[in-house]
């Protein structure tokens, strides 16, 4: 059953095989009608329960509100999370219980059990709606060579796309099912997608994800995949931006597959193209360290900012603001670069401090993310722990920065890889409160919180000011980290641009080979605002 018909008028082109390989849907909300059915059964399941117990002090047994608690607690979850934290919400603490509990066990998976039955019941009742721009683009995905995948928390997964006659139109299924045999953690966590993308044959950055539930943005954000695409059925656009989308769409329709090949993100070689976009605006110019401001190199140590490109930094920080946001901690950035008259974001922006451009309002900016202070404890205890799982590996080298674990594998044998990253999988499957990144030859642990460069950037345009519309935002960057702050520069009309000798899949606009050619950009944006 459909929605009707796609009208493929006007299309924006987003896809292209040059920059992707492959597209991972959800389920619900996206391709198939389902979120309503899920959302009533949810409301069914709470109403009856909370009606049902007994008045108990500190206990809310307030209507579920299926607007606000379905996205807060339970859209795009695992069941037996979503029944977890609505009801400890509601000041109500259950034990687990069993997963084959029956539905009338007061567990959380007799609950999970209980909604899901409730599920089935209404899906028997009223059949599976499809949204029919959704499935059209997922056909026309195909035909353009594309592999394909669903991604949902669902463990119905298979009724679902049968009734709904989708099954043969996806390589590869990862439903709530496999997730919970797999042992992977369900969104906001990377992991269902990411273990889809690998099913795929195909590396996160090459591929992209369709989702309508911010748990589900957050995932695909996370996961560092070369497109985040939100579905914005029901007006919540800012927030799906603000949890990583790239794009938000309210209609599929909208959206065109590219059919000619081109270099993206294309060479920057004409500085008018960033002159044009400042006419009339003062430049904010934000850049990462290692890969931008100075080459990549085998010892961290050995990343010296050269003569020429301290004193470019230094003339550029008297005439715009500028930050240098970087992995390394605030301590090591700052001293690397030496400058007083810059702002320095270490530990990709758990850490930040400098001058303030308006002093009259504070003499300077100090800024240690209180979640990131939270979380010392556990980033002390993996570190102590890598030490000892990998003392006997040649070449690798634990890191422990302030905010972060960095374990450097550039000198590690390719036959080595394996066994450090699943060192690093337990050593952060064992300890709450940290999530895994990566970076180039890196493994990274850090604070388990939505904070990364990115974010870091959005404090820093509104900390300093810089948020109207007579402000460019600029930011240069290497690696997958500053793919997070591309984004956000995507989302407020700045410029984005990636420091590498190789096209290769970005968010970014404009691409420059080296840091030679940062530093004549550096330069030549000195030599407007000495124009102006």
């Amino acid at each position: 059953m459909t929605d009707g018909q796609p009208a493929m008028t006007n299309a924006r082109p987003v896809f292209s095989r040059d920059r992707l390989d492959a597209v991972l849907f959800d389920l619900d909300g996206v391709l198939t009608r389902t979120a309503e059915i899920h959302a009533e059964a949810w409301k069914r399941l709470f109403d009856d329960y909370l009606s049902e117990r007994p008045a108990t002090a500190g206990e809310d047994h307030s209507r579920f509100d299926d607007d606000h608690d379905y996205r807060r607690y339970v859209d795009g979850r695992p069941r037996l999370k979503g029944v977890k934290h609505f009801l400890l919400a509601r000041g109500i603490d259950l034990p687990e219980g069993e997963p084959d509990d029956p539905p009338e066990h007061e567990t959380l998976h007799g609950l999970g059990n209980r909604k899901n039955a409730l599920f089935r019941e209404l899906i028997e009742q009223r059949g599976i709606h499809v949204y029919a721009c959704a499935v059209d683009l997922l056909r026309r995905l195909r035909r353009a060579g594309f592999r394909t995948a669903v991604v949902t928390a669902s463990k119905n997964c298979e009724l679902i796309l049968q009734q709904a006659g989708l099954n043969g139109l996806f390589d590869e299924h990862l439903d709530g099912v496999e997730a919970e045999a797999l042992e992977l953690a369900g969104k906001p966590d990377p992991d269902t997608f990411v273990e889809a993308a690998q099913q795929l044959g195909c590396e996160p950055k090459r591929a992209a994800v369709l989702e309508d539930a911010t748990a589900g943005v957050m995932a695909a954000s996370r996961g560092h995949f070369g497109l985040v695409i939100g579905i914005d059925r029901d007006g919540q656009r800012e927030s799906l931006l603000s949890k990583g989308a790239d794009l938000v769409f309210d209609d599929l329709c909208q959206i065109g597959i590219e059919s000619t090949h081109r270099e993206m993100p294309p060479l920057l070689e004409e500085m008018a193209l960033i002159s044009d976009r400042l006419a009339d605006k003062q430049p904010a110019l934000f850049l990462d360290y290692d890969g931008t401001l100075t080459p990549i190199v085998e010892r961290p140590a050995d990343a010296q900012l050269s003569h020429s490109m301290r004193r470019a930094l230094r003339d550029a920080a008297e005439q715009m603001p500028l930050a240098v946001i970087s992995g390394r901690d605030l301590d090591d950035i700052s001293a690397l670069v030496g400058l007083d008259n810059l702002i320095y974001a270490g530990s990709h922006g758990f850490d930040i401090r400098g001058p303030d451009p308006r002093p009259d309002l504070r003499p300077d900016l100090r800024m240690e993310l209180p979640e990131g202070i939270d979380a010392l404890d556990a980033l002390q205890q993996a570190a102590a722990t890598l030490e000892a799982r990998l003392a006997d590996v040649a070449g690798v080298r634990v890191e422990r920065k302030r905010f972060a674990v960095a374990i450097h594998v550039r000198q590690v044998a390719d036959r080595d890889l394996p066994r450090v990253r699943e060192a690093v999988d337990q050593t952060q499957r064992s300890l709450d409160g940290l999530r895994q990144t990566g970076g180039k030859r890196l493994f990274e642990l850090r604070p388990d919180v939505d904070w990364d460069k990115g974010q870091a950037l959005r404090w820093l345009l509104s900390e300093l000011g810089l948020e109207g519309p007579d402000v460019l935002p600029l930011y240069l960057g290497d690696d997958d980290t500053d793919e997070d702050a591309f984004r956000v520069l995507r989302q407020l009309g700045g410029i984005s641009i990636l420091v590498a000798e190789a096209a290769r899949p970005s968010a970014a606009d404009y691409r420059l080979r080296a840091p030679d050619d940062v530093e004549a950009l550096l330069i030549y944006l000195t030599g407007l605002e000495r124009d102006a």
